[in-house]
């Protein structure tokens, strides 16, 4: 039943979806089929060793380190057990405590950020900047980071209105910076990635024009792929008028802005391209007999309009017309356009409409027939959670929306922590009724059950405290952690419980039953625990490229195992 519960303490794991069931799936799928097989071999192939291969006559010695270990052990148990009141008051203490003060504090966010070696700039500029512009723009910053960092930065390159995904639209006013990193024995201005990173956005934020937005390549693209934004975090403001979208985006992102901890805040450009745009007078073509028909189809002449057909042989080729370049590019040679009159008179089209230049939408977006607008942020310093909780409410406070479609929702890594932990608010008590379903099916009785199920929060107040000792938020990879500590915990428990019972049978008094346990169960008990926690060792405080999604995963297993012991 032990290895069974492990197995089944796992499943939550394989109902991940997305990029935290990509990371975590394969760990899980791994540790069930290995220890399925072991309980194979277990039940076949070690009993017929054992027979082969054990001596008949076996001496049974305790080593030093256990006997100096119940030496010390020994006072302890004793006044645990005189003093039941006291250890039984502060372990509950301990428990709400942790439960209460400690575990909201934590903070929370999706998975930790990863130290991939090298630097993504995302640069934003004006709504219809040329291509060489743009290229202009990127040659300076390019010289600029090679000049000051020497260093750090081995090589740095541009990608322009290249977008990664094919539904991506990307103009030439978007950039995409790519610095690749020397290794870090060789830098000489900043000792981590997060203090160049600062120093980099410091330098380039002297240079005119340009929005930055620092990541990281698999960061972003990640970010991108799955939300469809490249920053840490979005709020998408939902409406029907766009110019009122617009105003409320920039309040959005004043708001934004004031939020400890919000880094490279930028709203969508959906605004700034130059239009000119023709109002009919309605009043000057009536007086003219004019029909709006007329004006409109030779505002359309302006672009392009198709009048027709010409074929050659078999071949049919649209005929287009429209008026020259020099016409149509100059604002004060399309008011002096003249226009018929049905009277053969030909009047100015000034006079019959009014032609200015105007900001127009550069683009639009919509999610299932509805405008949006996208206002992204990074998160820095602070965990994610907590900086979308103060942002919701500093955003409803003082960005007020008109009633009906008008709404704010978040997306970025913030959306992907929602759905996991939903999902894991479902399985995982789902789990934790299998285990004790089956525990109950082990000693057919549900207060012993229950003894060995309160393992579980004990073991739980470990992992709490060590994620708050090493400051790591609550994050998917500590929810794994949670999830395979839950296991391990239950197999120390059943062990003495068990031992506790068949001296019971014996005639031990309870007393007696329980104290003989404990010493006689410490070795197997500090196995467990010592095996648990020394194979998370290496993972815990790995310093690799990838390790830091593991660090919490490892991090609370160690904690837990040792408090659950």
């Amino acid at each position: 039943f032990g290895e069974l519960i492990i197995m089944i303490v796992y499943l939550p794991i394989l109902t991940l979806e997305g990029v935290e069931g990509k990371l975590f799936r394969p760990m899980a799928l791994t540790v069930i089929m290995a220890l399925a097989g072991s309980m194979v071999l277990s039940l076949t192939l070690m009993p017929v060793l054992a027979s082969l291969f054990l001596p008949k006559n076996i001496q049974e010695k305790e080593p030093l380190l256990i006997r100096v270990l119940k030496r010390l052990y020994a006072p302890v148990l004793r006044f645990t057990m005189h003093h039941k009141t006291f250890v039984i008051g502060s372990a509950l203490l301990l428990l709400v405590s942790v439960f209460g003060l400690v575990a909201p504090n934590l903070g929370s966010e999706f998975v930790p950020r990863l130290s991939e070696g090298a630097i993504t700039i995302n640069v934003v500029r004006l709504a219809g900047t040329t291509l060489e512009e743009s290229i202009r723009y990127n040659t300076q910053m390019e010289q600029v980071l090679l000049e000051k960092f020497p260093d750090e930065i081995a090589q740095v390159w541009s990608r322009i209105g290249t977008a990664e995904v094919a539904t991506d639209p990307m103009g030439t006013e978007l950039t995409d910076l790519f610095i690749t990193l020397h290794p870090r024995e060789q830098w000489t201005r900043a000792e981590t990635q997060e203090e160049l990173t600062v120093m980099v956005q410091e330098e380039l934020r002297d240079l005119p024009g340009p929005r930055l937005a620092m990541s990281q390549p698999i960061e972003m693209r990640m970010n991108e792929m799955i939300s469809g934004v490249r920053s840490d975090v979005a709020a998408i403001l939902y409406g029907d008028d766009l110019d009122l979208m617009v105003e409320k985006a920039s309040e959005i992102e004043r708001a934004l802005n004031s939020i400890p901890g919000s880094e490279d805040v930028k709203v969508e450009q959906v605004s700034g391209q130059p239009l000119l745009q023709i109002r009919i007078k309605q009043d000057e073509i009536a007086r003219y007999g004019i029909a709006a028909s007329t004006v409109m189809n030779l505002v359309r002449s302006l672009g392009t309009h198709n009048v027709g057909e010409v074929y050659e042989g078999q071949l049919r080729f649209p005929l287009i017309i429209r008026l020259p370049e020099k016409a149509r590019a100059d604002p004060e040679a399309i008011k002096q356009i003249l226009v018929a009159t049905p009277s053969g008179q030909r009047i100015p089209l000034e006079r019959l409409a009014t032609i200015e230049k105007v900001d127009g939408p550069n683009t639009i977006k919509r999610d299932w027939y509805q405008r949006r607008i996208t206002i992204e942020s990074n998160v820095r310093g602070r965990d994610l959670g907590s900086f979308v909780a103060e942002a919701q409410r500093v955003i409803a406070e003082k960005v007020p929306l008109p009633p009906g479609r008008y709404r704010v929702e978040w997306g970025g890594q913030f959306e992907n922590l929602e759905r996991a932990q939903l999902r894991l608010m479902i399985v995982v008590p789902i789990a934790l009724l299998m285990i004790l379903s089956l525990l109950y099916m082990t000693y057919r009785n549900w207060i012993d059950s229950l003894r060995v199920f309160t393992g579980v929060p004990f073991a739980w107040i470990g992992g709490i405290l060590a994620l708050w000792i090493r400051d790591m938020p609550f994050s998917i990879s500590a929810a794994v952690g949670f999830i395979a500590l839950s296991g391990v915990a239950v197999l120390d428990d059943m062990l003495l419980v068990s031992t506790i019972r068949q001296l019971r049978r014996k005639g031990r008094s309870l007393d007696e039953a329980v104290e003989e346990a404990a010493m006689t169960r410490l070795r197997p008990i500090l196995m467990t625990t010592l095996v648990a926690s020394l194979g998370f060792v290496p993972m815990a405080f790995s310093t690799g490229m990838g390790a830091e999604v593991q660090r919490p995963l490892a991090t609370v297993v160690i904690g837990g195992v040792c408090s659950a012991m």
